[in-house]
């Protein structure tokens, strides 16, 4: 049990540092490492490992990569980019624009690749209308973490949720759209408020240049249809994993694009580091927690959703959201209300991603594609909407969650 807990602890430890020091060893490698220290030191059989993975999750996440890697190579963010610019002409406009089609598309796509697209159009939208950019960046960060709140294949968190609760598509885009509509709704204001000099009604109007966009017309027809009728089949109950590898593949048929290009979009790593993470919680599953030593520490206090949402916020932003889902993932099934208890825990863990820049991975893909354009978004300027945000969403997804 000992040698169990020190592996989940390290590897969380590596998890909230995001590498070791002194070391090149990353997350995934980290989350890989102790899976293998599960099997080597005799917590799990090789078998067993196996057996940990959720192969679900990772096929829904691997189907969702594939789709959206088409939407990329189809030139569907830069179109819906160049909308955006074609229709703000006035400050206000942009960022509510800009926050509607980010949480929008992260509802349906995974958030960190609509945060990976998108922000280098807002770049430039925002340097044409000579304003400063920070806000709107913010904005796609933000809005894309409350939109993701949305659906089951609105981020990895929830991916993992959705599989493991059984809770169906529809019933989980009930309780939780309004969550997302009404975060989208708080951070619009939190940044109106807190950057009042960019937003001020006696702000200039002017006309934006077109954007540029390299789009394939008949890639992109395919691609939406694929994914209309992706999303008409998780709202008609066919299992989400089913439904996302097979629109995957299906649009791998094709002439215009070589598969290597779709294979180059898709994100090895973070699959390697689900699967891994899945072993090491499985492993100190297996050798501390004991179905008695779960369910106390379920009724003590996660019962409550105000103490559940407020342990996995913390947890989230010391350790990311993914593994501090998998973390609580035991207790969570022993609650007396565990569908509740669910949803509690795919809302917290992601509303809490906004806490911080260094929240949620699609903050620091916001953040990184922003650095490489040569445009700063610092942790004060973030901090200072983050957490109002944060707090304000978090309070009401507790009421509005039925």
């Amino acid at each position: 049990m000992i040698i169990a807990m020190l592996i989940l602890a390290a590897t969380y430890l590596v998890m909230g540092l995001g590498r070791l020091p002194a070391s090149r060893l990353d997350r995934t490698g980290a989350a890989l490492l102790g899976a293998s220290l599960m099997v080597a030191t005799g917590t799990l059989s090789l078998d067993e490992a196996y057996r940990a993975i959720n192969f679900d999750t990772i096929t829904l996440l691997l189907g969702m990569m594939i789709v959206v890697a088409n939407l990329r190579l189809a030139g569907f963010f830069g179109l819906a980019a160049q909308w955006i610019g074609r229709h703000a002409r006035r400050p206000i406009v942009l960022l509510i624009g800009v926050t509607a089609v980010s949480a929008a598309f992260s509802a349906f796509l995974v958030n960190d690749a609509v945060c990976l697209m998108l922000t280098p159009f807002v770049i430039e939208i925002a340097h044409a209308m000579r304003r400063n950019p920070v806000p709107y960046l913010i904005a796609v960060a933000m809005a894309s973490n409350v939109g993701s709140v949305a659906t089951i294949t609105g981020n990895p968190q929830n991916m993992v949720i959705g599989t493991v609760s059984h809770i169906p598509y529809g019933a989980f885009s009930a309780a939780l759209a309004p969550v997302a509509a009404v975060g989208a709704i708080v951070v619009v204001a939190a940044i109106v408020l807190a950057h009042r000099d960019e937003f001020l009604p006696t702000a200039t109007r002017r006309d934006v240049a077109e954007l540029r966009v390299h789009w394939n017309g008949p890639l992109l027809a395919k691609s939406l249809a694929v994914i209309v009728g992706a999303i008409t089949a998780f709202f008609l109950g066919v299992p989400p994993p089913e439904v996302a590898i097979v629109a995957g593949a299906l649009l791998l048929v094709t002439r215009r694009i070589r598969p290597e290009r779709v294979m180059r979009e898709i994100d090895w790593p973070l699959l390697l580091l689900f699967a891994g993470l899945f072993i090491v919680v499985a492993g100190a599953e297996k050798a501390a927690l004991t179905p008695d030593i779960r369910r106390a520490v379920g009724e003590l206090a996660l019962g409550r959703p105000a103490v559940l949402a407020a342990v996995v916020a913390v947890l989230s932003n010391l350790v990311s959201n993914v593994p501090a889902v998998l973390v609580l993932k035991p207790f969570v099934g022993e609650l007396t209300d565990p569908r509740k208890a669910w949803l509690v825990l795919a809302m917290a863990s992601t509303l809490a991603g906004n806490f911080t820049i260094v929240g949620s991975i699609a903050n620091l893909i916001v953040v990184e594609r922003a650095r490489a354009a040569r445009v700063s978004v610092g942790f004060w300027p973030y901090f200072r909407v983050g957490a109002p945000v944060t707090v304000i969403t978090l309070a009401l997804g507790l009421w509005l969650l039925p």
